[in-house]
């Protein structure tokens, strides 16, 4: 009596999945969960290649930030020796 059976199918997540969920949480979600497709192919192609280059922007602007951290660092290192 007190007992409550679900309904719901417990479904496997593949790894493949895991990195298509890191790559792009919202494509994963209209593909797995919504079912939809890409219906132009091409489009995606594009929007891949636009993540990747943000990507690349992302870790260029990182690199940029270490390099000034490190030139103000020697720029007050200097400062000091020089005082």
């Amino acid at each position: 009596m007190g007992e409550h059976k679900t309904t719901k199918k417990r479904q496997t997540i593949r790894a493949s999945e895991v990195g298509e969920y890191v790559y792009c949480a919202r494509s994963w979600w209209l593909h797995r969960v919504v079912g939809l497709e890409p219906l132009y192919p091409e489009r995606r192609e594009r929007g891949e290649m636009l993540h990747r280059r943000h990507g690349q922007m992302v870790a260029g602007s990182s690199l940029l930030l270490s390099v000034a951290i490190i030139l103000v660092i020697l720029v007050i290192v200097l400062i000091i020796v020089g005082a």
